[in-house]
């Protein structure tokens, strides 16, 4: 399955929207894009999975990796519309200790801000 993202920006916070398997390739693209808003003194990151209904061990390693460069700059990475398997990976493999899990868009803007 492709994988693809989109990008937006809601006040201080970089929304990216994911769509498929997030592996090795998925998490590659969303490194990329954090780490280029983050050389413009971007710090704030929400991903809303929605569409993402797999992650795999690669996926979340590469996450980590991201929030600890965000964590080198005082930012934070956020998720919302979290499939419950997902939520339960990133429960497992240590992410939510390190980063944040909403329900909604609203409560993570508010949550990040």
């Amino acid at each position: 399955m492709d994988f693809s993202l989109k990008t937006r920006t809601e006040g201080d916070v970089v929304i990216i929207e994911t769509t498929g398997y997030l592996n090795n390739v998925g998490g590659e693209q969303i490194a990329n894009e954090c780490y280029k808003e983050m050389e413009s003194g971007k710090k704030l990151f929400l991903l809303d999975l929605e569409n993402s209904k797999v992650v795999n061990s690669i996926g979340v390693s590469i996450l980590i990796e991201i929030i600890e460069k965000l964590q080198e700059v005082d930012g934070k990475l956020g998720y919302y519309n979290l499939a419950p398997i997902v939520e339960k990976t990133f429960n497992i493999m240590g992410l939510t200790k390190y980063s944040s899990v909403y329900q909604t868009e609203g409560e993570a803007i508010e949550g990040m801000s």
